[in-house]
C-alpha cells in the first residue's frame, strides 16, 4: 500500500498527502524499513523541489546541479521535520530548501574572490542583522550591537557588512543610481599618451647633451621651431640633403644609444 494519496485543494498539483506516512517514520528506529520510507518520502516530494530549483535558474548555476542542491535540501528537511509540531511539511521544506539554494550561491557562486574567513563573518554578521531585526522596531542594528550578537569584534563586522557588498559585480554598462543614462564605463579613464611622451623625453635629454652642438641646432630648428629641412639648410649655410644626412644620423645614434641603455 502507498504511503500517500494525492489531495485535489492543495497548492501542488503533484504534492502528497504524507502526514501519516511521516507519523510513522518518527516512531521507527533508524533500522531499513525507516530507510525505505524515508526514500520514498523524498522521491514523492521530489517534484516540489525542482519547482523550487527552477526559481533560481538564469543565475549563471546549471539547473541540473540546482536540482542536486534541491534534492539535498529536501533530504534534510525530511530528517528534521517534525511532525509533533502541527505544521504541514510543506510549510517547513519549501525554507528549508530555498535555504539550501541560497547557501550554494553564496558559496559557490560569488563573482568576486572573496576569502573562506570573509565570508563566514558575512554570514554571521547576516544572520546577526536578521537575529536582531524584530527587537529593534524597525531599524536597522548599530555596528557594536552587531558585534555583541555575532560575538565578533566591530572590525569583523565591518569587514562583513562590506562583504555582503561582494556576491555580485555591477556590469560597466549599468547606469549609476541617481544619473540620467550615466554608466559605470562613462567613469574609467583611458590612458593618456602624454606619460609616454614625458617618459620619451625625459630618458632622450642625456642622449642629446652627448650630440655634437651643429646636430642639437639642427633638432631644435626642426621639431621645436617647426622649420623645413630647406630653411635650416638656409640658416646654417649648408645643403638641405646634408640637412636630411646629419637629421638620419641623429635619429640613428639616439636610437641605438636608448636601446643599449633598455635593460634585458
Amino acid at each position: 500500500m502507498s504511503v500517500a494519496t494525492r489531495t485535489k485543494r492543495h497548492p501542488h498539483d503533484d504534492a502528497p498527502d504524507t502526514a501519516a506516512a511521516f507519523a510513522r517514520l518518527a516512531e521507527l528506529p533508524e533500522d531499513p524499513e525507516r530507510r525505505a520510507l524515508r526514500d520514498e518520502l523524498v522521491e514523492l516530494w521530489l517534484p516540489m523541489a525542482e519547482r523550487i530549483a527552477m526559481r533560481f535558474r538564469g543565475r549563471g548555476e546549471s539547473l541540473e546541479d540546482l536540482y542536486q542542491v534541491a534534492a539535498l535540501g529536501l533530504v534534510k528537511a525530511v530528517d528534521h521535520y517534525d511532525p509533533g509540531r502541527g505544521h504541514a511539511f510543506e510549510a517547513y521544506a519549501v525554507p528549508t530548501i530555498t535555504g539550501e539554494i541560497k547557501r550554494h550561491f553564496r558559496d559557490h557562486m560569488w563573482t568576486l574572490h572573496v576569502p573562506r574567513r570573509v565570508q563566514d563573518l558575512r554570514n554571521r554578521v547576516r544572520n546577526a542583522s536578521r537575529d536582531l531585526g524584530p527587537e529593534l522596531s524597525g531599524r536597522a542594528p548599530t555596528v557594536a550591537e552587531l558585534a555583541d550578537r555575532a560575538q565578533l569584534t566591530e572590525e569583523e563586522v565591518r569587514i562583513g557588512m562590506e562583504a555582503l557588498e561582494c556576491f555580485s559585480a555591477l556590469s560597466l554598462d549599468a547606469e549609476v543610481p541617481g544619473t540620467d543614462g550615466y554608466a559605470l564605463s562613462d567613469a574609467l579613464g583611458a590612458p593618456d599618451p602624454g606619460f609616454d611622451f614625458v617618459v620619451d623625453r625625459a630618458a632622450v635629454e642625456p642622449c642629446l647633451h652627448r650630440l655634437p652642438e651643429r646636430e642639437r641646432a639642427i633638432l631644435y630648428l626642426r621639431f621645436f621651431r617647426g622649420m623645413t629641412q630647406s630653411r635650416i639648410a638656409e640658416q646654417l649655410g649648408i645643403s638641405q640633403m646634408h640637412v636630411s644626412r646629419l637629421l638620419s644620423g641623429c635619429f640613428a645614434r639616439l636610437r641605438e644609444e636608448l636601446l643599449a641603455e633598455r635593460p634585458q
